[in-house]
């Protein structure tokens, strides 16, 4: 199944998002300048590199948290720091975003927590929107539990909750900001697995923050790599191409973690 949508998305491969001669800093401190990378509908997109390179930093550049010193995000045609603010909150409003923690109300439920955006941002009724909880909480194997809080739930079930929550504008564009964090192995996987299910049966794009290596190589189809000591992008690509091909021993060494 995986290989045919491959096959499909390669040949209809369209830019989503763009970004152009990107500088991020914080006041006179620059983090990462001259960024240059697409991600293309349908990629799972991992942007890696090791502590401190600023990947947070330009997940939040990406999703309308924090502007650019300097350079450009378009999502499509539409340039998002150039735009009016009501432009830009449309164009947010086809984003789910999924932090670390989870970030899910601990005194709602799970259908409370999932049906707040839909309660804010649709016109849906009350049957409807418990319809849409319920199917978005089975797509992520959590059927029958609207009534669980999230205190209730293991760390891998509060990140299918998050995801959950994620979804529920179905969004075009999927971001997670290190969605495997303080799950065990088995866990991770399932999580894994569940973004790739999502991507191929909803066409959905996705932009992940990671530093694990099993989550790079088992999801990520293409990638940007943020240098820490020379402040800028050194590799974009296929993660499991640049691992074998890539000619810089930054890149090669952290995909292989030393067993050059």
């Amino acid at each position: 199944m995986h290989s045919t949508n491959a096959e499909a998305r390669k040949q209809n491969i369209r830019p989503h998002i763009t970004v152009t001669d990107l500088t991020m800093a914080y006041g006179d401190f620059v983090i990462q300048h001259d960024l240059n990378f697409t991600v293309n509908r349908g990629d799972i997109f991992i942007i890696m590199g090791g502590s401190g390179c600023g990947k947070t930093t330009l997940l939040k550049h990406l999703i309308g948290l924090k502007q650019p010193a300097a350079g450009d995000v378009y999502f499509g045609a539409d340039n998002f720091w150039k735009s009016t603010p009501q432009k830009q909150q449309e164009i947010k409003q086809r984003f789910g975003v999924m932090f670390q923690g989870g970030a899910l109300w601990s005194s709602m439920t799970l259908a409370e927590n999932i049906a707040l955006p839909l309660a804010e941002y649709t016109e849906l009724s009350a049957t409807e929107i418990k319809d849409v909880v319920a199917y978005k909480l089975a797509l992520v194997g959590l059927a029958g539990h609207e009534t669980y809080f999230p205190s209730e739930l293991s760390g891998g079930m509060r990140k299918r909750a998050s995801l959950a929550r994620a979804m529920a504008l179905d969004p075009e564009i999927l971001f997670f900001d290190e969605p495997s964090a303080g799950l065990d192995p088995i866990s991770a996987r399932r999580l894994d697995d569940l973004i790739i299910e999502l991507r191929d049966s909803l066409g959905t794009t996705v932009v992940v923050v990671t530093h694990e290596l099993a989550s790079i190589f088992a999801i990520g189809n293409n990638s940007v790599f943020l240098d820490a000591n020379s402040r800028t992008m050194i590799a974009t690509g296929n993660p499991n191409n640049l691992r074998d091909e890539s000619d810089n021993i930054t890149v090669r060494s952290f995909l292989s973690r030393g067993e050059l």
